[in-house]
């Protein structure tokens, strides 16, 4: 990795690196002046490096002067932090980097949000408006790294199961689906419209028809709606497929491994414990159970509001309102 802005990530340096001389180049997450020692978290996409400047080296005003969320390229020697300066929540907790050479990349202006704050109740228009600090935040930086890893490891169990990838159109017709279709106006064919995919359906069912048996797809799908609890408005991603040949209960065999393995392989992202995942085969609740049983096709099994006949309870009540319904 060595390069003129880097010999090591800021989440790289270990025990084992202490005596060496290492370059590290990131953002400076925040400082601390201890008077005659200056003390700068320094973070890229991999960690965050202690790196402490002492009030004698010659580039301590530089450090001084240096703000939040600036970058910087910072050069000298690892060193062992005392044992009671240790910092276990860091995977770099147990050295530091011994200032020598520093060099701003970029100074920053004052922050118009915060980005190292806990509790942070910025609103979220703050936030949007100024998206590239509020993805510097370790919150969501992991939360968009998951989405990576959770698209990833689909492929891969995808493709362990026979599927074949294909990537389908994105300017097509119009075709009638469950919601309104976003339309792309054509500029060789003025008058006329493309139309955004709600869902690959046509494609896919035109690929099992070519021959092809079992098609996937990480598929984005547009669709002019409001947003829902667990959807973006306009655009979302789906894991779509398609297969020939198959009863309900192939379908069931060949995508409860993926997702169940997904879920498993998931289940600890951001806690001390793993979330407990139900095993496969999956429990199956037949639809006219459902409707009766919680009043939805789709029920919250993790908190089950069921459907139950309390008509012995207000039975010769005086009540009108339940003596009418009873």
């Amino acid at each position: 990795m060595s390069s003129v802005y880097r010999t090591h990530t800021c989440g790289q340096l270990r025990p084992e690196h202490v005596g060496q001389q290492a370059r590290l180049s990131g953002w400076v997450q925040r400082k601390r002046d201890h008077g005659n020692l200056l003390f700068i978290d320094l973070r890229d996409h991999y960690g965050v490096t202690q790196v402490v400047v002492d009030a004698g080296s010659p580039v301590f005003k530089t450090a001084e002067a240096v703000r939040n969320e600036s970058v910087i390229t910072v050069s000298g020697k690892v060193v062992a932090r005392d044992a009671a300066t240790v910092n276990p929540r860091l995977a770099t907790g147990a050295v530091e980097l011994d200032a020598a050479e520093m060099t701003v990349q970029s100074m920053a202006d004052p922050l118009p949000i915060p980005v190292y704050q806990e509790n942070d109740t910025t609103p979220e228009e703050l936030r949007l408006k100024y998206r590239f600090l509020d993805l510097r935040k370790d919150k969501l930086h992991k939360n968009i790294v998951l989405r990576s890893q959770v698209i990833s490891s689909l492929r891969r169990r995808m493709i362990e199961q026979g599927f074949i990838e294909f990537q389908t159109p994105i300017l097509t017709a119009d075709s009638p689906e469950g919601a309104r279709s976003y339309v792309v106006p054509s500029r060789l064919h003025p008058g006329k419209f493309y139309a955004l995919p709600q869902a690959p359906q046509m494609f896919k069912q035109l690929l099992m028809v070519s021959g092809f048996d079992r098609y996937f797809q990480i598929a984005p799908c547009f669709r002019d709606e409001d947003a829902r609890a667990d959807r973006a408005p306009g655009e979302f991603y789906q894991l779509d497929f398609e297969m020939s040949f198959v009863t309900q209960e192939d379908v069931f065999a060949a995508i409860e491994p993926v997702l169940g393995g997904v879920f498993g392989e998931f289940a600890a992202f951001g806690r001390e414990s793993p979330r407990k995942v139900t095993p496969f085969p999956f429990p199956r609740i037949p639809y006219a159970e459902a409707l009766l049983t919680y009043g939805t096709d789709k029920p919250d099994l993790r908190n089950p509001l069921r459907i139950v006949d309390a008509g012995e309870v207000f039975a010769g009540s005086d009540f009108k309102v339940f003596a009418g319904i009873v």
